[in-house]
């Protein structure tokens, strides 16, 4: 019988039973070592025990490799920062500005260092005493008071109160002002009755989102500081993702991309490129560590999930289908309540790659900015007043379960993240198309209904503009410019914000509009509330969670409205707090 097909030795086990026992046979372990590959020749074993000895060193020395190079990271950092600091000094003329040059690079390394001190000095060494010892006891302590019903009451009732004195005393000189104070009660109050569940509505959610918009109100329109910081840090961010077109422009051309702007190839992939970087900081633990961090600054003052969180604050700077990435690991196990704060968040901000379009169609910049800031913690706010939360989340810091990158390697995950971006443009893609031919359906049927009754300009933009009338009133727009700015939010509702804003700027350059119109205007029309929005949010969402396509059919129509409603909201705030002739 030949070697290579002995039969497998057997032996007897204890009980008696013949075991079948795997023998590998002499001649086949022959024939498997001569198949292994050895180094030949004295140059080839020198460099193969070279290579094997500087893997043992490696793993032997790994953690004083690492603080080598940092210690070396850090004074080639530090060397270029005393380089360009005497560049400035001795050859540079131009003034210190933080948001430019070497001002820049003097914030950006404050905020690097300032984490990393954080990160590997104090919250190593003094982060469990810390939390344990101030505060677990200061949240304890907090909770126990607010559990007191007269100490709820009369919180609230202070913080109202001074509110009101202070708008009251502010607006002495221009008390037309105060009109916008009746539009915020009555979204509210339409909030409520429409509400899906009015008796399980978490007010401390809701207060906390009104007072935090406000008080974003006072810092970055009342305060030059707070907002020339935001205008600068919206820069950066939008400057970052436009990093996204010059691979598009390598791809496409620049005639599609820069020159014509066409959306689905300037646009739309930008995702690619954010993708690819948001699985890049998940596979080294970066974002769920800022996820987790955020989430438990914010459970504080609001008492909001971790993806609430994150998803509020991801949309003050990014755009919908950008800001959902940071919790896509999450998105599978949300409740229909948090999905309805995902997607609402999302139709009630702008992404920051736009901004310079609408700024072209002369909406101001600074108002722009602000007003995504401020829809912030609206969108929680509102969205938890329309459907509250009835069900267990999964995704609060107690019990956020951690998720574990799948990939091996960097690259491994810059790939999945880029090629992820496919099946996510596609149905954004899909959903567009299908979405604006509707619209387009729609008006050509009151098209054809008006043209029977003498009238052909009939169609939804001006029947939303008639609508929405006694709503721009309320919101402080005097009412001989109500009808304006009424077809103004009709477009942007029906089509979108681009001709909304494109159509604003021509009413600036005849002269139809105030100043205090112009204001409540811009606030009102900064939002991806229309239907081409609807369902760029339907398709990325539903690619990334393809479970959660029930739930989302069930609530898009709902978060639309609220993504309207924070809009209106933010408006009125703006109203209230902009003095008139102080819009800049």
């Amino acid at each position: 019988m030949d070697a290579a097909y002995l039969p497998p030795d057997k032996s007897q086990s204890q009980n008696g039973d013949v075991e079948m026992t795997d023998v590998k046979p002499k001649n086949e372990q022959i024939v498997l070592d001569q198949l292994e590959y050895e180094p030949s020749g004295c140059l080839e074993t020198s460099l193969a025990r070279v290579g094997s000895s500087t893997e043992v060193f490696l793993k032997r020395n790994g953690p004083s490799i690492k603080i080598i190079s940092l210690f070396v990271l850090n004074g080639l950092v530090i060397g270029f920062f005393f380089g360009c600091l005497y560049y400035h000094l001795y050859h540079n003329n131009q003034p210190l500005m933080l948001c430019e040059g070497f001002g820049s690079l003097i914030a950006l390394l404050s905020i690097v260092y300032f984490f990393v001190i954080y990160y590997l000095v104090v919250k190593r060494y003094f982060g469990d005493w810390f939390e344990a010892n101030v505060w677990n006891k200061a949240e304890r302590v907090a909770l126990k008071l607010w559990e007191y019903a007269l100490f709820r009451w009369s919180f609230c009732l202070l913080v109202l109160g001074g509110i009101l004195v202070f708008l009251v005393l502010d607006a002495t000189d221009t008390p037309e002002r105060l009109i916008s104070l009746l539009g915020l009660f009555l979204l509210m109050g339409l909030g409520f009755i429409f509400s899906s569940h009015p008796g399980r509505v978490k007010w401390r959610t809701v207060l906390s989102g009104l007072l935090l918009q406000f008080v974003f109100g006072l810092i970055f329109i009342r305060w030059d500081h707070g907002r020339i910081a935001l205008h600068c840090i919206s820069d950066k961010v939008a400057t970052f993702l436009l990093y996204g077109q010059e691979g598009a422009a390598f791809a496409f051309g620049n005639l599609l991309v820069r020159e014509e702007g066409v959306f689905a190839f300037s646009s739309l992939p930008v995702i690619f490129f954010f993708s690819m970087l948001v699985e890049i900081l998940f596979f080294w633990g970066a974002l769920q560590a800022f996820c987790l961090t955020l989430g438990r600054v914010l459970r504080a003052a609001t008492s909001t999930t971790v993806v609430e969180s994150v998803i509020a604050i991801g949309n003050v700077f990014l755009g919908m289908t950008e800001s959902v990435l940071l919790v896509k690991p999450y998105l599978a196990l949300l409740t229909p309540s948090e999905m309805h704060v995902v997607m609402a968040s999302g139709f009630a901000t702008v992404s920051g790659t736009i901004l310079a379009t609408y700024i072209n169609f002369g909406a101001k910049a600074t108002h722009l900015v602000t007003a995504s800031v401020m829809s912030a913690p609206a969108a929680v706010c509102y969205a938890k007043l329309l459907m509250p939360e009835t069900k267990r989340s999964l995704t609060t810091v107690d019990n956020i379960q951690p998720v574990v990158s799948e990939d091996q390697s960097v690259l491994s995950a810059a790939t999945r993240g880029a090629t992820n971006g496919i099946a996510l443009i596609l149905n954004i893609i899909a959903n567009i198309v299908a979405f604006v031919a509707f619209v387009a359906f729609i008006n050509g049927v009151f098209g054809y209904c008006g043209g029977l009754l003498g009238f052909p300009e009939l169609n939804l933009e001006w029947i939303m503009g008639k609508v929405f009338i006694p709503l721009c009133y309320v919101m402080g727009v005097p009412w001989e410019e109500c009808e304006l700015v009424g077809s103004l939010i009709g477009l942007k509702t029906i089509v979108n914000e681009f001709v909304a804003y494109q159509r604003m700027g021509e009413m600036l350059k005849d002269g139809l509009l105030s100043p205090r119109a112009e204001l409540i205007a811009t606030y009102a029309l900064c939002g991806f509330t229309n239907p081409g929005s609807a369902g760029i949010m339907i398709g990325a969402i539903a690619a990334m969670a393809p479970n959660q396509r029930e739930t989302l059919s069930s609530i898009a129509l709902r978060a639309f409205f609220a993504g309207c409603g924070i809009c209106f909201m933010t408006a009125c705030i703006a109203a209230l707090l902009m003095p008139d002739g102080a819009f800049i």
